[in-house]
């Protein structure tokens, strides 16, 4: 049986990967079986086309259907020569410079297969974690030095042994799976491409805690993803991987997917657990912190998917061996999403200490539209803009912070000199106005007053005073928000303001504030 791999990753199906699929199914012939995989990430090489040979997987894109006749005329099934010809994804210049641990099996395995699963090394860290114990473990996940993936970078195992040493009847995970940064789809690529991992990662956490519950709490957004994630959770507890007695081993934990209704704000770890709880998503103050009072009352573990991703390959492979990667109090690796205008877009997992440079300009190939870089956003809506004199930052919680950025959930945006700078600060504003949950007065007004501020700077109504407005405004709205939403607002306004000044005089036809 000659087997070809085409994935149903959304960045494949959004450019025609199930019409590629459907024409293989139909002229290929008998004897050749269709695995449909995750994405590898590669995603200007999506749909990318592999069959399994002596030699490896060979890789062909991007592939359309009309590209199959010939394709299979030159001995696609053999992994022959053609021009689409990518040859094995692991020797592309893209994944050679990649450490893939969280994303090892990410287009590589049938995500609803727990066979290959196995056979890739799932469940080699669940079983480690229930002969080590509950104790053991959080000693594990600490000395790993794993930190929250979302944005905060919060030491996962100091929120896991809050939550552990706790004392209550019950106590919950949740997995924060509402991915809304702009150039950011790393969960997506998890529940699509590799569910059963985030499973894994969730029991050991459960059993870690002494959590017998957990929720994953993804997008509406994510329709393919969610559908994809349903079906694992149903294979898990028919595998007793969930259930009253996971894997024969006594102990209970059980899974839960929640979809949400759009809101960015429910992204912030208290709006979340408010939205779960059937309300509207509202950020909480705090304290108490969730790890004491959190979902219904209860201790909770809120970590980001990609966290909660990590923990088995942790436990697999041990914390010293991940804790080797990765610069200063930054361990192990981040997946790093490049999109915007960028020569090759997509996931590239890495040890952090990587420099900004080196992923703009040789990772992604600098600008697709071959124009200079003017600038890259890291860390969604809400990171800074950093102009091309700071490339020389390391790819670290602290380097970014020392230099008033964040790394975020991992998102990359690139710009190249068309972008008006002046309008990208007007619409961090705007952004916060429209998904501000309202409850804190610094967001919900300052947002509003940041938009009409900048309006009149770009109009020259009395520039110099409006910029000392539009600065003061920012600090208000930097230290007297609730939540991260309207405290991290300032970044993007101010890092514009501070870069390219140039940008906010009003002239030039790109320098029009977007209309209403």
């Amino acid at each position: 049986m000659i087997r070809l791999f085409v994935p149903k990753d959304v960045s494949a199906l959004a450019v025609g990967a199930d019409r590629v699929a459907k024409a293989l199914t139909q002229q290929a012939g008998e004897g050749v079986q269709i695995v449909r995989t995750g994405s590898r990430g590669m995603t200007w090489l999506e749909p990318m086309v592999e069959v399994e040979t002596p030699e490896g997987r060979i890789a062909y894109g991007p592939v359309t259907p009309a590209d199959v006749p010939g394709l299979l005329a030159a001995g696609l099934l053999s992994g022959a020569d053609h021009p689409l010809r990518i040859g094995r994804p692991e020797d592309h210049p893209f994944m050679v410079r990649q450490t893939r641990l969280t994303f090892a099996r990410c287009g590589i395995v049938d995500p609803l297969s727990l066979d290959d699963y196995r056979a890739h090394g799932g469940l080699e860290g669940l079983t480690k974690a229930l002969a080590m114990g509950p104790e053991a473990v959080v000693a594990e996940v600490t000395a790993s030095g794993l930190r929250g993936r979302g944005g905060a970078g919060f030491p996962t195992g100091i929120k896991w042994k809050t939550v552990a040493e706790a004392t209550a009847d019950r106590k919950y995970i949740v997995c924060n799976a509402d991915e809304g940064d702009s150039g950011t789809f790393a969960d997506r690529m998890v529940l699509e491409g590799d569910p059963f991992c985030l499973i894994e990662g969730m029991v050991i956490a459960g059993l870690a805690v002494g959590a017998t519950k957990g929720f994953v709490y993804s997008r509406s957004e994510y329709p393919h993803a969610n559908v994809t994630f349903t079906e694992a959770l149903i294979l898990a507890r028919e595998a007793g991987l969930i259930g009253p007695d996971v894997l024969g081993s006594g102990r209970s934990f059980e899974l839960e997917l929640r979809v949400g209704a759009g809101a960015y704000v429910c992204g912030e770890e208290t709006a979340l657990l408010e939205s779960l709880e059937g309300k509207r998503g509202m950020v909480r103050a705090k304290p108490p912190l969730p790890a004491h009072v959190g979902l219904f009352g209860k201790p909770t573990v809120i970590n980001n998917l990609v966290s909660l991703a990590s923990v088995p390959v942790i436990l697999a492979k041990g914390a010293k061996a991940y804790a080797d990667y990765g610069l200063g109090r930054s361990r192990g690796t981040m997946p790093i999403q490049i999109a915007g205008n960028a020569k090759y877009t997509g996931l590239f997992e890495a040890a952090f200490g990587i420099t900004l440079g080196e992923i703009i300009e040789t990772v992604a190939g600098g600008t697709l539209s071959g124009r200079p870089v003017k600038a890259v956003q890291c860390g969604g809506p809400l990171g800074a803009y950093f102009p091309p004199s700071l490339f020389d930052t390391a790819y670290d919680y602290e380097a970014f912070t020392a230099r008033d950025g964040l790394i975020g959930h991992g998102g990359i945006v690139v710009f190249d000199d068309s972008v008006q700078m002046g309008a990208q600060a007007r619409f961090a504003m705007e952004f916060c106005a429209i998904e501000s949950c309202g409850k804190c007065t610094p967001c919900r007004i300052g947002s509003t007053r940041g938009v009409e501020v900048i309006d009149k700077i770009m109009a020259g109504t009395e520039r110099a005073a409006n910029m000392a407005v539009l600065e003061d405004l920012c600090q208000t709205l930097k230290y007297g928000s609730l939540c991260a939403l309207g405290g991290f607002t300032p970044y993007p306004v101010m890092s514009a303001v501070r870069h390219f000044p140039g940008d906010f005089n009003g002239s030039g036809i790109n320098a029009k504030v977007p209309a209403e």
